[in-house]
């Protein structure tokens, strides 16, 4: 995604088919040749004969696959991406600006999407262009998810159970949702500071996640957690017994299991001693006669 040796951003062109209830679905990409000037970013430049090379090779072998916006590799908003947006728009003209972090620092998706929408000023000042996000995911196709079925089936670790598994899991959900509660944290102290301006919906979003969460000093709330947890240590404590007997019981049964085939070993040997010393006892008498 980024370039090796070079700090500047990578973009190029997001293909994809809009579907039902105004889902769009990107499903490929292919990067174009794109220079900026880093002192000056109103000066930059797109190829556009390999975009419409590259598009035209793509619709050879899909074409139902057109351009539906285009990507860089931010992080964040550069203030060219509305210029930039404007020329893609040439192309398709409700064009999508996805923000790709190739090197991601917490556990989220590393793709943020946007459109760019008319903002109407207060003031009466002309209408300007700016983006507005847009919630997105990372899906995989039924056919995709079976191939990655079968490839986790192949390389799947044996060592790792599924208890070790779960708490993974658990400990990046965990991690991802700290992260969440952090941006909320900044957010409001830029709110409070001045450095944001209110947004009335974001608010509102907030007040219901606080009305929704438990209140943990309800009594019965506490003895609820209290029994789960009693529940939850007595299975943990019942397993590590019968492990312990399983592996006694086990250890018994090896045990017998060899002083029985100690006792085999030593009844052969003796039958041999006594075959051996039989055979010396008739070479003897045989020398006698």
């Amino acid at each position: 995604m980024g370039k090796i040796g070079n700090q500047k951003r990578v973009v190029g062109v997001l293909l994809g088919a809009w579907r039902s209830k105004g889902v769009l679905d990107v499903s490929n990409s292919f990067a174009v040749p794109f220079d900026e000037d880093d002192n000056d970013k109103s000066v930059w430049f797109l190829d556009h004969d390999y975009l419409e090379n590259m598009y035209g090779m793509f619709k050879k072998v899909n074409a139902r696959e057109k351009i539906v916006g285009w990507y860089h590799t931010g992080p964040k908003l550069h203030r060219n991406d509305v210029a930039i947006n404007e020329l893609i728009r040439r192309y398709c003209a409700s064009s999508v600006l996805v923000i790709i972090d190739a090197k991601p620092q917490h556990l989220k998706i590393p793709t943020e999407a946007y459109i760019a929408v008319e903002e109407v000023h207060d003031d009466g000042t002309p209408t300007s262009k700016t983006f507005e996000h847009v919630p997105s995911e990372i899906g995989a196709e039924e056919a995709e998810e079976v191939g990655v079925e079968h490839l986790l089936r192949d390389i799947k670790d044996t060592t790792i159970g599924t208890l070790s598994q779960r708490i993974t899991n658990q400990l990046q959900g965990l991690k991802g949702f700290n992260s969440q509660i952090q941006n909320i944290h900044n957010y409001l102290d830029e709110v409070t500071s001045g450095k944001l301006p209110v947004n009335h919906q974001i608010i509102y979003n907030l007040q219901d996640i606080f009305n929704l969460l438990p209140d943990v000093g309800m009594p019965e709330f506490i003895r609820s957690l209290s029994i789960k947890t009693n529940d939850q240590m007595l299975a943990i404590y019942l397993a590590a017994m019968i492990r312990s007997v399983i592996a006694l019981h086990n250890l018994i049964n090896n045990k017998i299991t060899n002083r029985d085939a100690e006792k085999k070993e030593g009844k052969k040997d003796e039958k041999k001693e006594k075959k051996d010393e039989a055979k010396v006892d008739d070479k003897e008498k045989e020398k006698l006669k």
